[in-house]
């Protein structure tokens, strides 16, 4: 297993300051532009920005009685989880329209199309060691994957993006982030992402969540109420062990 560490290439704001659940990039000529799901009921929101900038591009409020979870881009469409609803949205990804609403068989925490070619599966998470690949268009379960370090099952899996032939995941209430082998559920990466994290966070719910890929193997990452997005790259790690970078996941009062 690979341990890293994160550089921090810039900092910007983050608009809003939303209580991020699931974060998408997507690099274009005029920069990059974010795509954010935001959580809490009442508040949820799906968020369209130019990083960097303060303003939003376009914004889809969801009903008050939905809780938004990840995102991710499938062809045409955006993919938006909800966390206790065993509800999904797929919204037209350039206007921001809702096209579908369907249902969904599982507690819904992140989302990431896992390739690059079309027809992908999509790959979620709901918190547990468990993956699940799912048809790009249905959302239908295909195969689950059992998630490890060693023996060790991996829980705790939240915001997850795809980069680099494997699957990054956020590691719920740690600044850790974890690479995996899809093919096989092993990790074999994890990172130290403290460098990135808001040294000012006190409330517990705020927690590191949102990551997103950019090319050259890069990420943007933040977290639930940040004042800050963080572009970094990863550089190898030295005396850190992968038990202290986990000995927090799940334990939402390690954040104070």
């Amino acid at each position: 297993m690979r341990v890293h560490r994160v550089k921090v290439v810039r900092r910007v704001p983050h608009p809003g300051r939303g209580f991020t659940q699931g974060l998408l990039a997507e690099p274009g000529d005029a920069g990059v532009t974010v795509l954010e799901s935001t959580g809490q009921y009442g508040m949820s929101a799906l968020r369209r920005y130019r990083l960097g900038e303060s303003d939003f591009l376009a914004q889809a409020t969801l009903p008050a009685q939905l809780f938004g979870e990840g995102i991710c881009q499938a062809g045409d469409s955006i993919w938006q989880l909800t966390w206790r609803e065993r509800t999904a949205l797929r919204w037209d990804s350039g206007t921001l329209e809702l096209r579908d609403v369907i249902r969904y068989n599982r507690e819904g925490w992140g989302i990431c199309v896992a390739g690059d070619g079309p027809g992908a599966d999509v790959v979620t998470s709901d918190g547990t060691s468990e993956l699940v690949r799912r048809d790009p268009d249905t959302l239908q379960p295909r195969e689950v994957v059992m998630v490890r370090y060693g023996a060790t099952r991996l829980r705790w899996l939240n915001d997850l993006a795809w980069s680099g032939g494997k699957v990054w995941a956020n590691v719920a209430c740690t600044n850790t982030l974890a690479g995996i082998d899809l093919a096989t559920g092993e990790v074999t990466d994890l990172v130290d992402a403290s460098a990135a994290a808001d040294r000012f966070v006190r409330d517990p719910q705020f927690i590191m969540n949102g990551i997103a890929a950019l090319p050259e193997g890069e990420f943007l990452l933040t977290g639930k109420g940040w004042r800050w997005i963080r572009q970094v790259r990863l550089a190898p790690a030295r005396r850190v062990t992968p038990d202290r970078l986990l000995e927090n996941a799940g334990r939402w009062d390690a954040v104070r």
